[in-house]
């Protein structure tokens, strides 16, 4: 009934600098003092910044390319540098984390997040836009690193897993909202109002950090950090074959999903004329589908384990992302098709992410940042190839977005079946 990782090594791999396995030096359970409750929807604020430094200024892409002088669809580069920061970002917030506790590099990247925003809002060409939203992700990504790291300094694997999908109920809320919000803004003010509304954002996520948010990882026995063990341990990391195949089939999952988020506002704004002050209300559509699919899958944790209801779920991106290039190519690229396509790809991610994430982190306690960090980064590697890929390949119809989900979708589930059911088969677990 567990997820079956490394009982079954399959090639070699060398000694981690630290135990992987080992717990953190916390006792796992709720906080003393503070409700469990209370203390998901702290991380669930702050795992949030990235959907709304995403979601929110959608809208405003059209606006932006003409107040900047720029084409249309080079705006998908702004977000590509975002996710090369949160790439980049997370493979340092990791083994800063496991060093030196989970709080100090939230104060260091929040901070940077906050700048950064203030920086966007000023930025009068697409360079510096860019290089804003770069520095934005390196900030941002601390949040992501580092409360998937507390949830599993706490949390066994099945227990972990429906904290994740509680989570996605509290950050879930962010891609409903910040695009209503951001064509709120676009609607009394111009798009640097967005920004001015995320470095307000920024500010309160240190406040939240510093009054309500209490340490879950003692450092007192770490070792020294240095380079060649950050770099030992990384190198351990992707040597399993069962950790880098629950990576990789859900980063190309939401690869597909990072595909459709840079798309999306050409495609509905501009090919099928949607305003943009109604795009909130599709978008909101498919993250309601997400979160609801993860509330199920909360539920199904108690009967079902998470590497079964992953299995399962991963037949549902490629039929979408498939449903969505049959479309294009026969012609019948309606909304409608288009939006249902939509649906089951981003509503399938409320049942891969927490699964694949808590089966991913399960042998590794006191390497859990720099687990939580290599997951992330190598998920937002992907999601920034297919973000840009989606930018590139544009050529004014849905084709490409359709190509680059249905891509994603076979990948994801081609890479779990090729990695991870011969660990399930010779482990004796579905």
């Amino acid at each position: 009934m567990k997820c079956v990782i490394y009982n079954v090594p399959l090639m070699p791999a060398s000694t981690p600098a630290i135990d992987p396995s080992a717990p953190s030096h916390f006792t796992p359970g709720p906080l003393s003092g503070q409700p469990l409750g209370v203390w998901i929807v702290l991380l669930g604020m702050l795992t949030a910044v990235a959907p709304l430094s995403i979601d929110m200024y959608l809208p405003s892409f059209p606006l932006v390319e003409r107040d900047l002088g720029v084409a249309p669809g080079t705006m998908e580069f702004t977000l590509a540098a975002f996710f090369i920061g949160l790439t980049l970002g997370q493979l340092a917030y990791g083994p800063l984390s496991d060093r030196f506790g989970r709080k100090p590099p939230l104060y260091f990247g929040y901070a940077l997040f906050t700048l950064a925003s203030l920086g966007c809002a000023l930025a009068d060409s697409l360079t510096l836009l860019i290089l804003g939203r770069f520095l934005q992700g390196l900030g941002g990504c601390a949040g992501m690193v580092v409360t998937s790291a507390m949830v599993r300094d706490r949390m066994g694997v099945r227990e972990a897993a429906r904290v994740f999908s509680l989570l996605i109920l509290v950050m879930g809320l962010a891609p409903i909202l910040a695009p209503l919000l951001g064509g709120w803004l676009l609607t009394f003010w111009d798009w640097r109002a967005i920004f001015l509304v995320l470095t307000g954002f920024g500010a309160l996520c240190l406040l939240a950090i510093a009054r309500g948010l209490p340490e879950t990882h003692d450092t007192r026995h770490e070792p020294p950090l240095r380079l060649r063990r950050v770099a030992g341990n990384y190198a351990y990391l992707l040597r399993e074959r069962g950790f880098v195949g629950y990576v990789i089939s859900a980063g190309l999952a939401r690869a597909g999903m990072f595909a459709y988020i840079a798309g999306s506002p050409f495609l509905l704004i501009q090919y099928f004329g949607i305003a943009p002050a109604h795009f909130g209300w599709f978008f909101g559509a498919n993250a309601l589908a997400l979160i609801l699919a993860s509330q199920v899958n909360a539920r199904l944790l108690r009967l079902v384990p998470p590497s079964t209801l992953l299995r399962r779920a991963l037949w549902l991106p490629p039929l979408a992302g498939l449903g969505l290039l049959a479309l294009v190519l026969s012609g019948q690229d309606s909304l409608a098709g288009f939006s249902l396509g939509f649906l089951i790809f981003i509503g399938s991610l409320g049942w891969i992410g927490p699964n694949a994430t808590a089966c991913a982190l399960a042998s590794h306690g006191r390497m859990a940042g720099t687990a939580s960090a290599l997951n992330g980064s190598l998920g937002f590697l992907l999601a920034t190839l297919a973000g840009s890929l989606v930018g590139l390949l544009h050529d004014g119809t849905g084709q490409p977005l359709a190509l680059v989900m249905a891509f994603c979708g076979i990948g994801a589930w081609l890479t779990h079946r090729l990695l991870i059911r011969p660990l399930a088969h010779a482990g004796g677990q579905s």
